[in-house]
C-alpha cells in the first residue's frame, strides 16, 4: 500500500488520525471555557498520565478548542533549564501588544503593559542574550519585587483585567509541568487562586506525569480545590481497535480481528505505540486486509524504532547507578514494585536507594503510585531495560521474573 497515504502519525505530540477515547476530558475543557467566559467559576485542568498516552496531543487540541471559543492562548513547554517567568514573559508581552492594537484599547491594557515591564525588569528577562523591554514606564510596586510568589499573581491579574476590558479571555497551557520548581509551581497555584477569587477570565491547562497531583498538593494544600486532575491512560481494547480501524477504513483498508488483538496485546492500548504499530503494518502490507502475519512481521521493525527513538533517548540520560536501579525494577516484572524488593535485588538497604530514587523521579523516569512503591513513567520500559541490559545479576535472593 502507498506509504505516502499512510494515515498513522507516530511522532511526539503529533495528532492521531482519530481522537479516540478522550471525549470526556475534551468536554471538561469545553465546559471550562464556556463557564469562564460567562463569569462563572470553574476549576482549571491539569492532565496527568504516563509517557505516550497523548497528553501533549490533548493539550494542543484544547488550545484549538479555546481559540475556537475566542480565547487568546499561550502554549509553552516547561523544562529544567529555563525558568517559568522567562518562558511566559515573551508570550504575555505579545498578548498585551495584541490587545493594545484593538480599537479603543483602554487604561487596563496599558496598565498590564506597565506591570509586565516591572516584572521583566525584576527577573531580567533576556532573549538570545539581549534584554528586551517595553516602551512604557513600569508601575512601581506591582509585580516587581523579584519574588515570583508575590509577582506572578499580580501579573496574571493585570493581564486578565486587560483581557476582560477588551471582552477577551486567556488560556495558558503548560506542557511537562512537573519540571517546574516547587517555587514556580507554588507561584502558579497562587496566581490561579487569585483568578478564581476575582473571577477573572484566565484559565490554566497543564499536562504532566502522575507525580503532578502530589507535587501540587505539597506546594499548596488548596490546589485540589483549584484544579481537576484528569488521568489520561491507555485506551480500552475497543477504543484501541477503533483508533486503528477507523483511519484505514476511509482508504478502503481493514485490519483483521486477530491482527487487532495482537496489536493490543503488544501495545497495552497506549496511543503512541498504537500509532507505531499501525504505521509499520500499513507500510508492510501489500493489500487489504492487514492480517496477523503482517503485524507479527512489523513488530521487529517497531521495536527497533522504539528502542532507538523512544526509549534510548531516556536511557542515555541515566548514570550507571540509575540504570542498575531501573534494571532491578525490570527484573521484578511489569507494574509497580515495592522499594524493599528493589533494594533486595540490588543487595542494599532501602535507605541506600534514596539518592537514586530522587534523581530518577526528578528525571521523570519513575514515580510512586502508592507509599513504598515505584513504577516506570514510560510504558513498556521494563521490557526495554531487559533488552538494553540482558546480562543482569541480582545481588539479593530475589527470584527473577523476567519471563
Amino acid at each position: 500500500m502507498d506509504p505516502i497515504k499512510n494515515p498513522f502519525a507516530p511522532g511526539a505530540g503529533a495528532p492521531p488520525p482519530e481522537m479516540v477515547g478522550r471525549d470526556g476530558v475534551l468536554e471538561q475543557a469545553r465546559i471550562l471555557f464556556a463557564r469562564i467566559q460567562q463569569g462563572r467559576p470553574e476549576k482549571s485542568l491539569l492532565l496527568t498520565g504516563l509517557r505516550g498516552v497523548g497528553k501533549t496531543v490533548l493539550l494542543n487540541e484544547m488550545e484549538r478548542l479555546a481559540q475556537g471559543e475566542g480565547y487568546r492562548t499561550i502554549l509553552v513547554e516547561a523544562h529544567e533549564e529555563k525558568a517559568l517567568a522567562v518562558l511566559l514573559a515573551p508570550h504575555l508581552r505579545r498578548l498585551l501588544f495584541d490587545l493594545n492594537r484593538l480599537a479603543g484599547a483602554g487604561d487596563k491594557v496599558r496598565r498590564g503593559l506597565a506591570v509586565l515591564k516591572g516584572f521583566i525588569g525584576a527577573i531580567k528577562v533576556t532573549v538570545a542574550e539581549v534584554e528586551f523591554g517595553l516602551d512604557i514606564d513600569p508601575e512601581p510596586g506591582t509585580a516587581d519585587s523579584g519574588d515570583l510568589e508575590l509577582d506572578l499573581p499580580s501579573l496574571f491579574a493585570a493581564v486578565a483585567e486587560a483581557a476582560q476590558d477588551r471582552r477577551q479571555a486567556v488560556a495558558i497551557l503548560i506542557d511537562e509541568i512537573q519540571y517546574l520548581s516547587q517555587r514556580e509551581l507554588s507561584a502558579l497555584i497562587m496566581a490561579m487562586h487569585r483568578m478564581q477569587q476575582r473571577q477573572l477570565p484566565l484559565v490554566l491547562l497543564g499536562a504532566g506525569l502522575p507525580i503532578l497531583p502530589g507535587l501540587a498538593g505539597e506546594s499548596k494544600s488548596y490546589a485540589e480545590r483549584l484544579f481537576d486532575f484528569p488521568e489520561i491512560g491507555a485506551l480500552s481494547e475497543e477504543d484501541a481497535a477503533k483508533a486503528l480501524q477507523d483511519p484505514v477504513r476511509t482508504a478502503g483498508v481493514a485490519f483483521e480481528a486477530p491482527a487487532l488483538t495482537e496489536v493490543f496485546r503488544l501495545t497495552l492500548g497506549y496511543p503512541y505505540f498504537l500509532q507505531e504499530w499501525g504505521y509499520q503494518a500499513w507500510n508492510r502490507a501489500n493489500a487489504t486486509p492487514i492480517d496477523l502475519r503482517i503485524v507479527t512481521e512489523a513488530s521487529s521493525t517497531v521495536i527497533a524504532r522504539l528502542d532507538r527513538n523512544f526509549f534510548r533517548v531516556r536511557f542515555d540520560r541515566l548514570t550507571p547507578g540509575e540504570r542498575r536501579f531501573l534494571r532491578a525494577m525490570a527484573h521484578l516484572g511489569p507494574g509497580p514494585q515495592r522499594t524493599s524488593d528493589i533494594a533486595e535485588v540490588l543487595g542494599t538497604r532501602v535507605a541506600g536507594l534514596g539518592p537514586w530514587r530522587a534523581r530518577l523521579i526528578r528525571k521523570g523516569m519513575i514515580y510512586s503510585p502508592a507509599y513504598g512503591e515505584m513504577a516506570f513513567t514510560v510504558p513498556l520500559f521494563d521490557k526495554f531495560m531487559r533488552r538494553a541490559i540482558p546480562e543482569f545479576t541480582p545481588q539479593g535472593n530475589r527470584t527473577a521474573h523476567d519471563g
